[in-house]
């Protein structure tokens, strides 16, 4: 068995916007109504940002374009390299698409990351996800199921550092070993009475685990 791994979230905790949102924004303003409707709980996750995600109707090069240009913490990089450095693996959860993650972690040379997602791709003029129902991480409300990935995890490695930042994160969070919350995560985790260590940036991660030894 492995000593440990750090998984985490990508829209919102290693990017500083979520790519849904830049998309909505820019091409789908009507999407604004459908998002209220998704907050009420009348619309599942992964149909909502299926219906944004075919709702861009632009050029490939203009989304990739507008992809690039979403910020992240400056300081995920670097610490990515760390973690594997340690001997540690790095790995990414995400409830949206691998699409526009790939694209994101080239811009940034970051290299030797296993991305756990709901598979997308372009076409006419849209990202499109490949949802397969008979993935054993097959989630009917998000596409992909975190917790049973961050369980799968566990069963290779001997600690699970996990980080998040929203609600779909509220769940692998109760089965990671350390779970670094951001944003309304934590609200979450504190309702739910998980334990977690509240953070903004990687570099309080960083901060965190050269102070218990884990990082050198």
């Amino acid at each position: 068995m492995k000593k440990w791994a750090f998984v985490s979230d990508f829209d919102g905790t290693i990017s500083k916007q979520d790519f849904y949102i830049v998309m909505m924004d820019k091409y789908f303003p009507e999407g604004r109504e459908l998002y209220k409707n998704w907050k009420a709980g009348e619309i599942m996750d992964i149909d909502f940002l299926a219906t944004i995600f075919k709702s861009i109707n632009q050029e490939e090069e203009k989304i990739i374009e507008d992809t690039l240009a979403i910020p992240i913490d400056e300081y995920v990089p670097d610490f990515i390299k760390k973690v594997q450095a340690s001997g540690a693996d790095f790995y990414i959860l995400s409830a949206g698409t691998d699409y526009y993650i790939y694209h994101l972690l080239k811009k940034y040379g970051v290299e030797n990351v296993k991305v756990f997602s709901n598979e997308g791709h372009y076409r006419e003029k849209n990202v499109h996800m490949n949802i397969d129902k008979n993935q054993w991480h097959y989630s009917e409300r998000y596409g992909i199921d975190k917790s049973k990935v961050i369980q799968k995890l566990k069963e290779e490695y001997e600690t699970i550092y996990f980080i998040g930042d929203s609600e779909p994160d509220s769940h692998p969070a109760q089965y990671a070993d350390v779970t670094f919350a951001k944003n309304g995560l934590q609200n979450l985790l504190r309702d739910k009475k998980v334990p977690f260590i509240p953070v903004e940036t990687f570099k309080e991660v960083e901060e965190y685990l050269l102070e218990k030894g884990v990082l050198s």
